[in-house]
């Protein structure tokens, strides 16, 4: 089964750079979002009564769903369709770090924690780096597992905080 070596641990702390979302926070995009959670506050609509805001605004978790792959910007599940040991998880990726040396083992959601600092605003262009946190060994009924934190800052382009997302990934 998986277990922390020091070459995991020397992943903690390792950075991405900055990533720009492909599009600005578009009123379109953000209709199809509220509609899709079924949540069309007024504060979301152009042209709406957004006084405490400056400007209209997304739903609070937007942002997480703004980092899709560029037109013209090749296909990672294409690109490994060759790899009879790719699972289809390209999380550390497309969060721009760097993939862990771990094969063969199954990658199962530990969950999420979001900390929200304010909406993004219509128009602005969003932002996203990332980190290993944390990676800890625990035993399992089924032996050792390895557990890896990644945070990922959503940030305004002021570089102000929009919001923090931990999580967590099990290797076992």
């Amino acid at each position: 089964m998986a277990t922390l070596t020091q070459e995991l641990l020397d992943f903690v702390g390792m950075e991405s750079p900055a990533i720009e979302a492909p599009e600005p926070v578009e009123a379109g995009a953000v209709r199809r979002y509220a509609q899709a959670i079924m949540d069309e506050d007024p504060i979301f609509a152009p042209g709406s009564d957004t006084a405490p805001f400056g400007a209209p605004v997304a739903p609070p978790l937007f942002p997480t769903h703004m980092f899709r792959r560029p037109f013209g910007t090749p296909d990672p599940l294409t690109e490994h369709a060759g790899d009879p040991d790719f699972d289809a998880a390209v999380g550390s990726s497309i969060r721009g770090l760097p993939e862990l040396p771990i094969r063969g083992k199954t990658r199962l959601n530990g969950g999420s924690e979001v900390e929200f600092f304010r909406y993004a605003r219509h128009g602005e262009r969003v932002r996203m780096k990332s980190r290993y946190a944390d990676m800890t060994q625990r035993e399992s009924g089924k032996g050792p597992m390895v557990l890896v934190v990644v945070e990922t800052d959503y940030l305004a382009p002021s570089d102000e905080l929009l919001m923090r997302v931990r999580s967590t990934a099990i290797y076992r």
